[in-house]
């Protein structure tokens, strides 16, 4: 082997075989480390030599030494030669130009210092070789952990100008195991492992090393320091806007590790499935998501109890892979049925244990993540329909509280026959592993899926942008429907006798229930207190009508178009209650665009449609209902401005969005001065 290779016997080499088993969890601008060594050899110092390339293997001249871990481990200072030699190695790289490389991929910018183009081809890099590689095995994780999947190329659009700087030769993965101390009488510091190379704007290397070293933070600047010293001596050119853009890659380094650094946690549970693995997993996810959630403008990060039980529902979907193929399925999740849902002709209970078991295998654009609510659309086996499992988010923090029971409200429903599109109730109770039974007792329900056509490769389309003609005629259709459903059952109380004075009510309850910094900033905007708030409510009465079954949240993303005759599907029945029917239909009109002739159109057919019980006196009140739902706005979302709850649902995002228009109409039909202090508007500003 010695004199094939060249070399005297007894030669120390290194052999590097390729693990068939690893993740696909780096950027590879190219997919042949000997092409690259081929490439450098000669042209900087002390890099291995590839000495042989076999069909997986690869045979290196053996770099003497022991790894910078093994003698300053991560979160330890740096010795001040090794910071300068480090840097060097560095400098020297910014001088190999790309004439001495293997050819870039098509994609790579073609102009050699576009710094701005460069990081967006890394971001777009990322998403295809690292999320979308790993989509079919990761892409629920992702989705659950609140990782939108377009998330890297939002980060792409947003990538402000930078600097020009000549691209050069990049390691890639500069850490403290690739950088080996030489033994006396050799160089100080050799660089090996050259697989993740690549060819760009040398400040990505730098950002990159300052993370993966894991830096104290106070050696930061020594190192930054060292670095434009070295590269400035050979390329100035290289150093032009460190200072700003550094920043920017040092975001992009955190924002995609996020994927590996996820991916790996759950996949130490395919190898010990255990409580202490299960928490150290939990533990290192919530710091990626840390880590990640700024760069990637995460709006929220889950708690450690969310991430316990995301992160155990998948590990035992990937289990029930391997039981899926002895089909049997449901041996691996067992269910406790909740009573008040008997099992349903349709839907048995062995389909029940499989559709838990492969909860976690729903790709990302089949999961949906509301303001409660995990939602996660699967296919069973033998099941001819796809169905969701809905699950509530540990802590969500939802101020407007339930008065019903959801299953019982769509049982009733479908109960009674009425002209109302909404999911049937399949499945009520509480999952657990049959092999880790004290994990996760999670409560759960299973409901039809009412996407397009209940077909699961198309987008549930919502009116976000208001109703169409159609749609508003079917719309209000079904909320006339509703009145024919026997609330009685639901609500022996059969609605409040003062459904409006009820409904003040439980809007003070809710302003007197908000947390000290949320009250404290309402004050600061102008909006009275509890007691004001109740001495407001009281000047207004609202004639009473017959009571109803309400859906009582009817947003655009609670409605979900369809493609028959009743042209809408009312999904998320979470926040129904019995009230009067004139209530429904004015909050949705609040809650979603709508023109003044869809308005118009609305009314007169609700008129039409509904017994007069139902309507009588509509014109003097519905304007009341109107005025105290764009009160309850400016409160439930001032909270959420300062809480951060809820903000990744679609339907909140808009509100806050216009907050500012939500808080001035509040205060004008409160009576109170439209005129918002300064400092007022910087505190909303900063938020």
């Amino acid at each position: 082997m010695a004199r094939l290779l060249g070399r005297p016997p007894g030669t120390a080499v290194t052999v590097r075989v390729r693990r068939t088993d690893a993740l696909p969890v780096v950027i590879r601008t190219w997919d042949n480390e000997a092409r690259i060594l081929r490439a450098i050899t000669g042209v900087l110092p002390h890099v291995p030599e590839c000495l042989f390339e076999g069909s997986r293997f690869t045979i290196h001249s053996f770099v003497d030494g022991v790894p910078l871990s093994s003698v300053c481990e991560n979160g330890k200072p740096v010795d001040a030669l090794l910071l300068r030699e480090t840097a060097q190695l560095f400098a020297r790289m910014t001088q190999v130009r790309g004439t001495a490389l293997p050819p870039l991929p098509p994609a790579w910018p073609r102009n050699h210092t576009d710094s701005q183009s460069f990081l967006r081809t890394l971001a777009r890099t990322a998403d295809l070789q690292i999320r979308q590689a790993n989509a079919a095995a990761y892409g629920w994780l992702f989705a659950a952990l609140g990782i939108p999947e377009d998330t890297l190329l939002r980060f792409a659009e947003r990538v402000p100008w930078m600097a020009r700087r000549p691209y050069g030769l990049l390691h890639g993965d500069l850490h403290r195991d690739n950088l080996i101390v030489s033994p006396d009488g050799g160089p100080p510091l050799a660089c090996v492992d050259w697989e993740l190379a690549t060819f760009g704007d040398p400040l990505h290397d730098l950002a990159v090393h300052l993370v993966r070293m894991d830096y104290p933070a106070q050696q930061w600047d020594e190192v930054v320091d060292a670095w434009v010293v070295a590269v400035r001596a050979v390329r100035p050119a290289a150093t032009h806007g460190v200072t700003k853009d550094l920043g920017h890659y040092v975001d992009f380094e955190r924002a995609q590790s996020v994927y590996p650094d996820v991916m790996r946690a759950a996949k130490s549970l395919e190898e010990s499935f255990d409580e202490q693995n299960l928490r150290s997993a939990t533990a290192s996810i919530g710091r990626a998501l840390e880590a990640a959630a700024e760069p990637l403008r995460l709006r929220t990060v889950p708690g450690e109890r969310e991430i316990e039980h995301v992160l155990f529902r998948w590990a035992v979907s990937a289990s029930a892979k391997g039981a899926a193929r002895r089909g049997r399925i449901d041996e691996v999740m067992q269910w406790r049925q909740d009573r008040r849902v008997p099992e349903h002709p349709d839907f048995p209970h062995s389909a029940v244990s499989a559709a838990l078991s492969l909860e976690g295998t729903a790709p990302a654009r089949h999961v949906f993540k509301g303001t409660a609510h995990l939602n996660s659309v699967i296919r069973v086996p033998g099941i001819d329909f796809p169905v969701v499992i809905r699950r509530k988010v540990p802590h969500a923090c939802r101020r407007e509280r339930s008065y019903l029971s959801e299953h019982a409200v769509l049982r009733a429903i479908e109960r009674s026959g009425a002209a109302v599109a909404a999911p049937r109730v399949l499945a009520l109770g509480e999952s657990h592993s049959r092999h880790h039974p004290a994990y996760s007792r999670d409560r759960f329900a299973i409901h039809t899926y009412e996407g397009p056509g209940g077909d699961t490769e198309r987008k549930p389309d919502h009116p976000v942008h208001g109703l169409r003609p159609q749609e508003a005629d079917g719309l209000v259709d079904q909320l006339a429907a509703l009145t024919g459903v026997d609330h009685t059952q639901l609500d022996p109380a059969s609605g409040e006798p003062d459904f409006y004075h009820w409904l003040s009510e439980q809007l003070v309850a809710l302003v007197a229930g908000l947390p000290k910094e949320s009250q404290q900033l309402a004050r600061i905007v102008g909006l009275p207190d509890a007691v004001r708030l109740r001495q407001i409510l009281t000047r207004h009465r609202v004639s009473r009508r017959a009571p109803a079954l309400l859906h009582g949240d009817l947003n655009p993303w609670n409605l979900v178009r369809r493609d028959d005759g009743l042209v809408l599907t009312l999904i998320d029945w979470e926040m129904a209650l019995v009230g009067d029917p004139l209530y429904d239909l004015v909050r949705h009109m609040h809650l979603t665009p709508t023109r003044p002739e869809i308005r118009d159109r609305m009314f007169r057919r609700w008129v039409r449609r509904l017994e007069p019980e139902f309507t009588h006196a509509w014109q003097q009140d519905w304007r009341v209902y109107r005025w105290i739902e764009i009160v309850r706005s400016a409160y439930v979302d001032l909270d959420r401005l300062v809480t951060g709850a809820s903000v990744d649902a679609p339907n909140v995002r808009r509100a806050l969005d216009s907050y500012a228009m939500t808080l001035a109409a509040a205060k004008g039909s409160l009576g109170l001065p439209g005129r918002a202090t300064a400092t007022a508007n910087h505190i909303l500003l900063a938020l």
